[in-house]
């Protein structure tokens, strides 16, 4: 379904991208992990058409993805962004936020598909008419994963979905993302530096630093430590918390 062979991207001076190549089957769902920094968010944006001035080749079902795509390319590709609030607009309803991308696509009959992606994310009709700052943050981003889905896409495209929700709403909405990718067979694409929300939403990865994706690997293979960077292993080991002896040792 994605296809990225050599991405580059600058920003002035900054490489942010340097040379990024990874593949993601139909269905499949595939994860970017890295510290801040790394160039995750920069893929998902050129991804996403977000970032017109970018180097090398991505192909979406086959199809060349240009630098200022038509907006037929906008509706099979939506995105979920990290702050729930910021995402949504402040003085917009539910309901305007829903039945905005589906006026800029024409598409018919939005009183059935708003209904529909409400209910698909768990907000029933009494959340329609109600503004970002009257729901909490788990519920705003069921409102913005609706909006991606409204226009019925056959890729998702999720920075952080979970990071600025509290932990046991982060269990909610992942429970409720693996649900929709396979009730309506996304193909996803995620970004995250938390690896235990990869593994529960991915079936492979890419690790990037600086730029680069150092290595590629399975979920299962990650659960198992079985990596061959420094790198990740290195992830893998602040994954686990706070180790005193490991401290200690670097004093």
């Amino acid at each position: 379904m994605i296809e990225a062979e050599d991405l580059t991207v600058s920003f002035g001076r900054v490489a942010a991208l340097r040379g990024v190549s990874f593949h993601v089957e139909r269905g499949g769902s595939f994860g970017l992990v890295g510290e801040s920094g790394s160039g995750k968010t920069t893929v998902l944006r050129v991804v996403a058409g977000l970032i017109p001035d970018w180097g090398g080749r991505l192909s979406l079902a086959g199809e060349t993805v240009l630098a200022r795509s038509p907006r037929r390319f906008h509706r099979r590709l939506q995105m979920v962004f990290q702050d729930p609030y910021g995402s949504l607009h402040p003085r917009h309803t539910v309901d305007r936020i829903l039945a905005e991308p589906l006026a800029i696509h024409r598409l018919p009959d939005p009183e059935r598909r708003i209904a529909r992606a409400l209910d698909d994310v768990g907000l029933g009709p009494a959340f329609r008419f109600r503004y970002p700052h009257q729901l909490s943050g788990g519920q705003r981003q069921r409102v913005a994963i609706a909006r991606a889905l409204v226009l019925e896409p056959e890729i998702l495209l999720l920075d952080e979905p979970t990071s600025a929700l509290d932990v046991s709403v982060q269990a909610e909405i992942l429970k409720l993302l693996v649900r929709l990718k396979v009730e309506r067979g996304l193909t996803t694409v995620l970004v995250s530096h938390n690896l235990a929300v990869v593994a529960m939403l991915c079936d492979r990865i890419a690790v990037m630093r600086e730029g680069v994706v150092v290595e590629e690997t399975s979920v299962s293979a990650l659960r198992e430590e079985r990596v061959s960077h420094p790198y990740t292993r290195q992830l893998l080991a602040a994954s686990r918390g706070y180790d005193p002896a490991l401290a200690r040792r670097d004093l």
